[in-house]
């Protein structure tokens, strides 16, 4: 696997080519996905940082048909577009698997990290792999076998982008698509020795 700096694909690019061109793009054609491909993702999130190195974090990769089709059944309406996935990840993790510092709560943000590291690996290796909220999780942990006690946290869409615009997109989703949205300013976020 990754541990050894063997990469199942070749890499083209820097982390900060690869932070520029991530897009959550919606229209999407298919992919082949592979076993090396699902190694390779699998590889970078296990080298993510976590509270000490608890890796609380835990995915299903979903690209067998029948139940890639189940998966469209806990689609919000506006996520129509992900029908077109080659894959979906579900993105589940715990509280008690991860620190918990008197009243910080690790196990969210450690599992963001990991899936930052998934989101930034498929875009270097030309694919979209665009998180949503809008799903349902009672469904997702039914259909895919994932116990109650887990939060799942998201599912990550993944395809090749298509430069045909699907026509089940929203307007604002179609200008998005053409565009980037816009993004705060950075002085709208950082802060230089306080908060002011």
């Amino acid at each position: 696997m990754i541990e050894n700096s063997l990469f199942f694909y070749v890499i083209n690019m820097d982390v900060i080519d690869a932070i520029k061109k991530r897009r959550a793009y919606r229209s999407l054609k298919p992919v082949k996905i592979s076993k090396e491909l699902i190694e390779d993702l699998s590889g970078c999130i296990r080298l993510s940082a976590s509270c000490f190195n608890n890796q609380p974090w835990r995915y299903v990769f979903v690209y067998k048909p029948d139940i890639l089709r189940s998966m469209h059944e806990v689609l919000s309406s506006g996520n129509e577009w992900a029908k077109s996935a080659s894959m979906i990840i579900a993105v589940f993790c715990r509280k008690e698997d991860d620190c918990v510092v008197h009243d910080r709560e690790y196990f969210l943000f450690d599992t963001g990290i990991a899936t930052a590291f998934l989101i930034l690996r498929a875009t270097e290796l030309g694919l979209v792999a665009h998180p949503i909220a809008g799903y349902s999780p009672k469904e997702t942990r039914k259909i895919l076998n994932i116990p109650d006690y887990f939060n799942v946290i998201t599912l990550v869409i993944v395809g090749k982008k298509s430069d045909k615009i699907n026509p089940v997109l929203s307007e604002k989703q179609v200008q998005n698509e053409k565009k980037r949205p816009v993004r705060l300013k950075i002085d709208e976020f950082i802060y230089h020795n306080k908060y002011s």
